[in-house]
């Protein structure tokens, strides 16, 4: 008798662990027919690269406060209405205008060679005649403190490998300030990047309060060892460095967005997107324009297959993220009281090569939701979800408590190109990025329909 109820008994536990499974499990299976159609939808065409080859032979690159960018800004808004998309509209931000002018670096000793160089965003100009100076190679900040008596009126070139983009940045965005404080009249660093075809990498600098300010420029990998080896062999290092840069008054742009509005809690938003802004070289094919059409194209596939979904999905292409941020700042400030209302936010700013899946940032409980819709996407091999992700647009929304991803990609070739003449469309794969679009629609489409809103994590 006692074995009997003791039987029931496990029997009863078991039935009621069936009845309460995981309701993340439950969502993958509700949505599966969906999301499917979604993948098919994505991976069938070529729609999105077609959109963004449009977008970037025609504008070219798109810097903060060029013409260029406003006339992307209108002809993605004229393309938003006639995809039917709602509340299609811009929200202006005003942006920092930094303009390159004229610029060279020529070696003249040890012997003559015109450097491929671009200035680092932000960098202040050269006296029209340049500055001719001899050359000093360091490979770190420690280096020239250790050399900064020979640094004084001199050009100090930064000749630092690249390990990491979080590693190696510190030289393009902090070596103006080091080699000033040594005396320096100029400064040179070998480019970000682990991959050269003498191309040059520009990207933003900083100067710092009470430290003078000196024009900083990259070179190419090539030629920064190039000097390297010439001061190893004890011979004289002589650069002419030409720029004519300068920084204007900020100017006015925009962050664009449209929606899906929601059928049921359309002030509850999910919001997807990435930076429209480039750097003044190249397309920014990659960083960021494929990014953006990726989102862009994502919500709009959700309207040619007639999905509506409970929740408002609302695509975003932030402005101004190369050399401010102040699209993401922007649109934080712009929609703050609605941000207790905006379930999560996801960006692109990796490049649209082949997705591996997502990085999140959120509550334990909303992470095990978003790894088990994120298995609809093992089909096209995007569902790995791990922990810690999200975007500079989107950091000052997730910085409010906002749960935030971003998408994760192959990155083996992104930093050959980043920043780049050679950020053009011919680095992309049209197959590639259909992925992505599929990976960004089925996570922001199950988010923005699943019954339960995605959970917070409690502050």
């Amino acid at each position: 008798m006692k074995r009997t109820s003791f039987l029931i008994a496990v029997l009863a536990l078991l039935l009621a662990g069936r009845v309460s499974a995981s309701p993340s499990q439950d969502i993958a299976d509700q949505y599966r027919g969906v999301a499917n159609r979604l993948i098919d939808a994505a991976m069938n065409d070529h729609f999105a690269f077609e959109r963004l080859t449009e977008l970037v032979d025609t504008f070219g690159s798109r810097f903060s406060g060029s013409q260029n960018l406003e006339d992307a800004l209108d002809w993605i808004l004229e393309q938003m209405q006639a995809d039917g998309l709602d509340n299609v509209h811009a929200e202006p931000v005003m942006v920092p205008r930094w303009v390159r002018g004229k610029e060279s670096a020529e070696l003249l000793e040890p012997r003559g060679r015109d450097l491929p160089m671009l200035g680092l965003g932000g960098s202040i100009g050269t006296p029209a005649e340049g500055i001719t100076a001899e050359v000093l190679v360091v490979r770190s900040f420690d280096e020239l403190e250790e050399r900064q008596g020979e640094a004084a009126g001199k050009i100090v070139l930064f000749n630092v490998a690249f390990t990491s983009y979080g590693e190696t940045v510190a030289y393009r965005r902090e070596g103006a300030i080091a080699a000033s404080r040594a005396g320096a009249v100029a400064s040179l660093i070998r480019s970000v990047g682990p991959y050269s075809q003498q191309t040059p990498h520009t990207g933003a600098m900083a100067y710092e309060d009470g430290v003078a300010a000196i024009p900083h420029a990259a070179i190419t990998v090539e030629d920064a060892q190039m000097l390297q080896r010439f001061q190893d062999r004890g011979e004289p290092i002589v650069v002419r460095l030409k720029m004519e840069a300068e920084m204007l008054p900020d100017s006015p742009s925009r962050n664009v967005m449209a929606e899906i509005r929601g059928s049921e809690f359309p002030d509850q938003v999910i919001v997807l997107g990435g930076h429209i802004d480039s750097w003044d070289v190249g397309q920014g094919a990659m960083d960021d324009g494929g990014g953006c059409v990726a989102a862009w194209e994502a919500v709009r596939l959700m309207k040619v297959l007639g999905l509506r979904p409970k929740r408002t999905i609302r695509v975003v292409l932030w402005t101004n993220e190369e050399n401010g941020l102040r699209g993401g700042n922007g649109y934080h400030d712009a929609h703050l009281n609605e941000l207790d209302d905006h379930i999560l936010a996801m960006e692109s700013d990796g490049g649209v090569f082949k997705p591996s899946g997502f990085g999140f940032t959120g509550s334990d409980e909303a992470y095990e939701i978003i790894s088990e819709i994120a298995t609809l996407l093992d089909r096209i091999e995007a569902g790995t979800i791990n922990r810690g992700g999200g975007g500079a647009d989107i950091r000052p929304i997730m910085n409010e408590g906002v749960p935030g991803m971003g998408l994760q990609v192959d990155g083996t070739r992104y930093f050959w190109y980043h920043h780049t003449d050679s950020d053009t469309i011919d680095k992309l794969d049209a197959d590639e990025m259909a992925r992505c679009v599929a990976a960004m629609a089925v996570i922001a489409y199950v988010v923005a329909d699943m019954p339960q809103r995605l959970p917070r994590a409690t502050s």
